[in-house]
């Protein structure tokens, strides 16, 4: 691949990746560029004076347009080759792991849960919340009908960001920032200043810092407080009271409502000293109470009190006095409030009382309705912080029950998360059951139960066994018990009003560590009583691994059960529960079978066939079907956006759309797929994906696989049991695609991979078993493998390559170059790579992804000391051939890397000339500044640690030249520059350790 021709491919990929937008424009195209490739665009060296130029020179890649402001902006030109990309939104994300399978074994106290009563009213409440609330008759009973079908299960109440900044009523001092300039333009409006400082103690009347009112004020207001008003707080008596707690420090004032307030009966629109009214003013007139009392009658699951104002204005034509939104307090005496949110004391429900309970509520003594409103008051200045998603990518996590896949509730494992939470239990505990130290703090003690409840109130609840003291939030009130959510471990349950108390403000530090995720991909199904049952059984109580989509509110995850030899996808084990096993195919001992299509011969000779079958038959009539389809629409519309391993999708197969399931993932472009009905496994770009039509969605996914693994009953393999590159490609001449071939079914094995042994016709004809594939295999010498234990042909490498960043000792002396260390074994031998060109090794490695595995060739025999593509797990690296062993495996060295491999012959491609015109990556080195010595196992371990997967700065100091260019060797100074306040030089920790063994001895 030219340089020109991979600047063009690499922006393509920026102008195909943006996410800001559509287009990139033209003064960021040079950043955007150098982000993802670490240069920039070279217009000059390309003969172009100006990137303008350039670009213009290059229509099929990039068209340019000016937007309304009249800024140019550069767009991926859509042809016949890259008009799938236009629309395309790439995910920039990492591949899942590989390798061995991550064990989590963490310690936790696992709390058991206990089952959610589902109550109408509260899941109403939250519903309604998350939709946004009402505006009118009609939304609302729609809404509530919507709800009371959607809401079948359990309910949790998860924080969010809490956009109001509610004080305590102890809130601490704060200061003024040293550059705040309240009032810079000199606008001074005293009388609108008073009123705004009137709402505001409105809402906080437990009082506030005056030294937090600034900030409040900009927040409420959009606009900075005049520093005047700050000065004029002492004046307006009649408005606020302030108060010196500490000293006379002004920034430790307190501001308070106003102690006396008198009553104004006709206040002037601007008046010059505002009287705040008395209560008996406020309160609502009996006309008003009743018309008020007849909407909520119409809304017995109750009513958002934001959405009253306009509800009562197209009910009586009248506006809804503005102060009764402002104190709720006042409704007290006929409705019931309740704050389902705690950080929006302005989002209340309301209800219509019964007459039995407004007849309580006239009974209730002055202590109790005070009590009551305190504990609203106290409500609406619960703040606690919203919790965090982890930053790593595969967090572990402690998965709870789910009524639907697109609220599963979790808690997150580890430092932060549940070690917080059991340390923060542990202090409940040792608070809330020591009662004698902790009198000290002034309230009442903490073991005596809360008088008054309100719903949506915080609290700390002794469970029922006694055991704990957990964090909760009322949901219900009721006679004698009151029913709460742990906020911690995600479940509810009803208990006694004793065991309720108030939460001290100590325990507001931690966010709530119940939160919610939605299962990729299950979307469409997330209440289907298959799929829950399915996650039931492999989720609920466990800990597994998530690997986070996409990090909203409710983040998209898909769970991994990595306790077992291999990693289960839970996402995708729930989707096949929705399979009919009628549509499976048949399979009996002893059983024959014509009409079978071998589909795939694999190079360990594992068969895929698919046999005739009712499900068979159905799948193609709708594949058809959604061949229609995608002739009739705009396929491109159906890209997948979101690709993430176990997801179903579509892909062409031989000019025909199958069926397919993500695999692996490569970076954000390539990914391999598993053809489902075919046994076939193929790598592709993302663009060559599509969704299925939602039309066809349901029954797709009901169909199961169609497709048999099978082995060749009775052939057996000496040695190690691989077979050969002659006997793969004997079988695949045989019967790969044909559809006349007959199976015999000798034995079932019904492990996990669920394989048939089987005996193979390349025809009808069955009942002859001479011509089975299996005799004719086992009277042939095509299992014996050929050669020595270890070839020493002494072949000459062919065409051989430019090394890395062509040393030379007179240009690259005294150099300092960004490296990447990929191998380590100790000071006197390691690999590094050059971080400049890192980039190009991505794109070099995809594009052989994509090359090798879309062809089916002839195994070849690898011979030593020569330079082939080998797949190492599940990618394709340039690798130098060191020997071939007699039991069919090859000992490679990855010449991009720098590591040694066994891999099967089988696995061995020529190299062809696109893949050789990046130089090799990977250069051996050693370390300057050190004496050459035999490096102990505890020097190569601290040495590791320093330097191994790490990117760092190479000092070059020295060349040694070579025959071939993977023999070189440097000599360079290692420093690590991540740290700001200085450099770490490698040598120098090396030599101190050596000096500190020398003086041990």
């Amino acid at each position: 691949m030219t340089d020109v021709e991979l600047m063009k491919r690499m922006l393509r990929a920026v102008l195909a990746a943006n996410k800001s937008g559509p287009g990139v424009s033209l003064s960021r195209l040079q950043s955007e560029y150098k982000a993802l490739t670490g240069e920039q665009i070279p217009h000059k060296q390309m003969g172009h004076a100006s990137l303008d130029a350039l670009l213009h020179s290059m229509p099929s890649v990039v068209c340019m347009e000016r937007n309304r402001a009249g800024e140019m902006v550069c767009f991926a030109s859509v042809s016949g080759e890259t008009a799938h990309v236009a629309k395309l939104v790439a995910r920039q994300r990492t591949s899942k792991k590989t390798g061995q399978p991550q064990m989590v074994n963490c310690q936790m106290r696992v709390k058991p849960a206990a089952p959610l009563i589902l109550n109408g009213r509260v899941c109403v409440c939250v519903c309604v919340c998350l939709c946004g609330g009402v505006s009118s008759d009609e939304d609302c009973q729609r809404l509530v009908l919507h709800l009371a079908v959607f809401w079948s299960g359990k309910w949790l109440c998860a924080p969010t960001n809490f956009k109001e900044n509610a004080v305590s009523g102890k809130p601490k001092p704060h200061h003024y920032p040293k550059d705040y300039n309240p009032s810079p333009g000199g606008n001074y409006n005293p009388q609108k200043v008073q009123g705004r400082i009137r709402e505001m103690l409105n809402k906080y009347s437990n009082g506030f810092w005056v030294s937090k009112l600034p900030q409040l004020y900009k927040d409420l207001y959009k606009q900075d407080l005049p520093s005047e008003a700050i000065k004029d707080l002492e004046h307006w008596t009649h408005i606020c009271t302030v108060e010196k707690p500490c000293s006379s420090n002004p920034n430790e004032l307190l501001l308070y409502p106003a102690k006396k307030p008198t009553q104004t009966q006709n206040p002037s629109p601007v008046p010059t000293r505002v009287q705040c009214p008395t209560s008996t003013a406020l309160t609502p007139s009996m006309d008003i109470k009743q018309k008020l009392g007849e909407l909520l009658v119409k809304y017995s699951n109750g009513l958002w009190a934001h959405a009253l104002p306009k509800l009562y204005l197209d009910t009586y034509k009248t506006k809804l006095p503005k102060h009764i939104l402002e104190n709720l307090s006042l409704l007290s005496d006929f409705c019931t409030i309740e704050y389902p949110m705690l950080d929006n004391p302005k989002r209340a429900i309301l209800y219509k009382r019964t007459r039995e309970e407004e007849n309580r509520n006239r009974r209730e003594s002055v202590e109790e309705r005070r009590a009551r409103e305190e504990a609203g008051r106290r409500l609406s200045t619960q703040t606690v912080p919203p919790l965090l998603i982890p930053r790593e990518e595969y967090p572990s996590v402690l998965v709870g029950e789910a009524a639907n896949t697109n609220g599963v509730i979790l808690r997150y494992i580890g430092e932060g998360y549940s070690q917080a939470q059991e340390a923060l239990e542990d202090k409940m505990r040792e608070f809330y059951c020591c009662q004698d130290n902790n009198t000290h703090t002034g309230d009442k003690k903490s073991g005596t139960p809360l008088a008054s409840l309100t719903s949506g109130q915080l609290a700390a609840v002794r469970t029922e066994e006694d055991e704990e003291i957990l964090r909760a939030q009322v949901t219900e009130v009721m006679d004698d018990k009151v029913k709460v959510y742990y906020v911690d471990h995600g479940f509810s349950e009803v208990i006694s009003k004793a065991k309720v108390f108030e939460l001290h403000e100590k325990f507001f530090n931690l966010p709530f560590q119940a939160t919610k995720c939605q299962l990729a991909g299950l979307e469409p199904f997330c209440q289907e009583p298959a799929v829950l049952k399915k996650f039931e059984s492999m989720a609920s109580g466990k800990i597994l691994l998530a690997e986070i989509l996409e990090r909203g509110q409710t983040p998209l995850v898909v769970l991994y059960d990595t306790s077992q030899d291999d990693d289960v996808n839970v996402n995708a084990a729930c989707i096949k529960a929705l399979q009919d096993k009628t549509l499976a195919s048949p399979l009996q001992v002893n059983s024959a079978y014509m009409n079978v299509a071998v589909r795939s011969v694999c190079s360990d000779g594992t068969i895929y066939c698919q046999l005739p079958s009712r499900g068979l038959a159905k799948l193609t009539e709708i594949l058809e079907k959604a061949e229609a389809y995608f002739h009739s629409q705009v396929t491109s519309e159906f890209l997948v956006s979101r690709p993430f391993c176990g997801k179903g999708c579509l892909a062409r197969y031989k000019g025909k759309w199958s069926r397919v399931e993500i695999t692996n993932l490569h970076g954000s472009r390539v990914l391999d797929i598993l053809f489902i009905d075919l046994g076939v496994q193929a790598s592709v770009e993302v663009i060559e994906l599509r969704e299925v039509p939602p039309p066809f969605l349901r029954d797709l996914i009901a169909i199961p696989p169609q497709v048999v693994k099978c082995c060749l009953a009775d052939v057996t393999v000496s040695g190690v049991g691989s077979w050969t590159p002659d006997a793969v490609q004997w079988v695949r001449d045989a019967v790969l695609n044909s559809t006349d071939c007959s199976v015999k079914i000798a034995k079932l094995d019904e492990t996990k991979l669920s394989v048939a042994h089987v005996y193979l016709f390349p025809d009808k004809n069955f009942q002859d078993p001479a011509r089975s594939l299996n005799r004719q295999m086992a009277a042939s010498d095509l299992f014996k493998h050929r050669g020595d234990h270890c070839v020493e042909s002494p072949t000459v490498v062919r065409a051989p390559l430019s090394f890395g960043v062509g040393v030379r000792k007179n240009t690259l002396l005294s150099h300092n170059m960004d490296i990447y260390v990929s191998v380590a074994c100790h000071p006197g031998h390691f690999v590094v790579q050059p971080w400049r060109d890192m980039y190009k090794l991505v794109v070099l490695m995809e594009e052989m992804i994509l090359y090798y595995n879309k062809t089916e060739e002839k195994p070849l025999k690898g011979e030593k000391n020569q330079i082939y593509a080998a797949k190492v797990e599940n990618n394709w690296h340039r690798v130098l051939v060191k020997g071939v062993l007699t039991n069919g495996l090859v000992s490679v060295y990855e010449l991009d890397y720098g590591k040694h491999e066994l891999v099967s012959g089988t696995q061995l491609r020529p190299l062809i000339q696109e893949f050789r015109q990046l130089p090799f990556q990977g250069i051996t080195a050693q370390l300057a500044g050190v004496k050459p010595r035999q490096w102990s196992e505890e020097a190569s371990i601290l040495f590791r640690n320093h330097v191994e997967k790490k990117p760092l700065v190479a000092q070059l100091e020295a060349v040694q030249e070579a025959h071939h260019p993977w023999e070189r060797k440097l000599t360079v100074f290692l420093v690590d520059t991540s740290q700001e306040e200085r450099d770490i030089w490698v040598h120098d920790i090396m030599a101190e350790f050596a000096d500190e063994l020398t003086k041990e001895v």
